[in-house]
């Protein structure tokens, strides 16, 4: 009788993935980093363990929307004050805090659990060329999206 191979979360390999999202478009580069980070491209996948990796996206920046998301996409958020709704648009988060779209868009595309949690806390954004995570020695991910 076989049984069904699953992953402990003491024994998985984690690598550290770095990703250029400059001219990547949004919605593509934010599902193909869900995709890693759940580990969903690993033979070892479980879906209740933690088994994917770690990535570092930079130039979140020069990220690229197609149509007239730019001025019609909207993030909203309450202050919890009567009449506490804030709405910016997506032009103005990508030119205030571009991380910011990116961490939402796969925050979006992960379980919402604590699981999930878990998950985008393995996500590292950086607006320019650069990061500070050199020691992990980071492998880039190239993808055609």
């Amino acid at each position: 009788m076989r049984t069904t191979f699953i992953a402990k979360s003491a024994e998985v390999e984690r690598k550290w993935l770095v990703i250029d999202a400059a001219d990547k478009n949004l919605g593509r580069l934010s599902s193909e980093i869900a995709s890693i980070l759940r580990g969903k491209k690993k033979p070892i996948f479980t879906p209740f363990i933690d088994t994917g990796d770690y990535v570092i996206v930079i130039n979140c920046e020069k990220v690229v929307v197609t149509g007239k998301k730019l001025t019609n996409k909207v993030y909203r958020h309450h202050t919890g004050w009567t009449g506490g709704l804030k709405e910016t648009s997506l032009e103005k988060m990508l030119a205030t805090k571009p991380e910011e779209v990116i961490r939402l868009a796969v925050k979006g595309m992960l379980p919402k659990n604590a699981l999930g949690r878990k998950m985008l806390k393995k996500l590292h954004v950086y607006a320019g060329p650069e990061h500070k995570h050199e020691a992990q020695k980071p492998e880039v991910y190239n993808f055609e999206g």
